[in-house]
């Protein structure tokens, strides 16, 4: 076997993975609150390759000293860095500035609940006045973001025919007076937070949870932090590594074709 063509053959699979996980950041430019992701890569272990059936060195094989058959799917990363923000002017849009994230009880379709995280602070009011997501997950307030903890008693309510206001702690004013707290969380290890979707996310076992020092900016949204120039240039970046790749398999073909159609004939 020609090792030249694993090489190759891992570095394509690798930067169409990239490609992928790049062209996804793309498509979720605009979509509020989404972080970026990237990928790393990593190369197989070396191996130490033995020359077989060589009678030069008496009793022994004769070395020929460690390979590597190219490159592996290393993990893919996500970045959290904040966004930049967006003014709506609009009551129930809100940004966090800093670290932490909203806690939302999310319904799936067979009406299972559970708790889920997001940036995304594109509200709205449904007409019974409870504070929900643009998906229609209940918003939580502070009791029930501490404790993971749905219900109605955790939700967020106001009523929809009176002015709305939400100042930096994220207590819900009415006539002058306090009628919730929105709940932020944080945690100690962003590693042990898993994806679901484009930007809810799930505490795996093992992660912790913390008090979040973020502020909440009202009228405002956290757009994705992708950066659509530097996602360009990646693309160009991986392109031309596919197409090296691609040249290697190309010309080691050939070279097999030389071998095998001429030389051998000689």
């Amino acid at each position: 076997m020609v090792k030249g063509l694993y090489t190759a053959y891992t570095g394509m699979v690798e930067e169409m993975r990239r490609m992928d996980v790049m062209t996804n950041n793309l498509a979720n430019a605009s979509t509020t609150g989404y972080k970026r992701e990237g990928t790393v890569n990593q190369s197989f272990d070396d191996q130490l390759a033995l020359k077989i059936k060589d009678t030069s060195e008496i009793f022994r094989s004769k070395r020929l000293g460690n390979v590597n058959l190219g490159v592996k799917v290393g993990e893919t990363y996500r970045d959290f860095t904040q966004g930049s923000f967006q003014v709506t002017d609009n009551t129930y849009d809100l940004a966090l500035d800093g670290t932490g994230f909203f806690a939302v009880e999310f319904r799936n379709r067979g009406g299972g609940t559970t708790i889920r995280y997001t940036r995304d602070g594109n509200f709205t009011v449904d007409q019974n006045g409870y504070l929900m997501t643009k998906d229609g997950d209940y918003v939580l307030n502070a009791n029930g973001a501490r404790n993971s903890a749905g219900g109605q008693a955790n939700y967020i309510r106001v009523d929809p025919n009176h002015e709305v206001k939400i100042d930096a702690d994220g207590f819900v004013y009415q006539n002058n007076a306090v009628v919730a707290q929105i709940g932020l969380v944080d945690f100690e290890d962003y590693n042990y937070l898993e994806k679901y979707g484009e930007n809810y996310f799930d505490m795996v076992a093992g992660g912790r949870m913390t008090e979040s020092d973020a502020r909440i900016e009202q009228g405002c949204l956290e757009m994705s932090n992708t950066n659509i120039v530097k996602e360009m240039v990646e693309m160009i970046t991986i392109t031309r590594a596919y197409e090296a790749n691609q040249k290697v398999v190309t010309t080691i073909d050939d070279t097999l074709d030389k071998s095998v159609n001429s030389v051998g004939q000689v």
